[in-house]
């Protein structure tokens, strides 16, 4: 059975931070990039950030400067830190596992974690 649980979602005020973290189990193989989606309500589901197994990143051009994705691969572990927040940045987000996902098409993960709010106050 495949999980990938998000935490570290939450409210905050715009500037404030926050870091998301997502732990896999029941692969049973190393993805080829794994990546954090987001959706807000009434909008289409976007591809916010991807990382692939060489550490080559893809970003959103909306969050570029302000979020950084990283892995641990010892603890299978993917992290979003997210920084200098804005309203704009309130979603669902959601952690995803599968290949080419430094695509960013919202479509392409093969896993879906089941995904931790963001809420960022003005």
């Amino acid at each position: 059975q495949v999980q990938l649980v998000e935490s570290g979602g939450g409210s905050v005020q715009a500037g404030g931070s926050l870091r998301l973290s997502c732990t896999a189990s029941g692969l049973g193989y190393r993805p080829g990039s794994m990546g954090w989606y987001r959706q807000a309500r009434g909008k289409e589901r976007e591809g916010v950030a991807a990382i692939n197994t060489d550490g080559t990143t893809r970003y959103t051009d909306s969050v570029k400067g302000r979020f950084t994705i990283s892995q641990d691969n010892a603890k299978n572990t993917l992290y979003l830190q997210m920084d200098n927040l804005t309203p704009e940045d309130t979603a669902m987000y959601y952690c995803a596992a599968g290949w080419f996902l430094l695509s960013l098409r919202p479509n392409q993960p093969n896993h879906w974690g089941q995904g931790t709010q963001v809420t960022v106050s003005s």
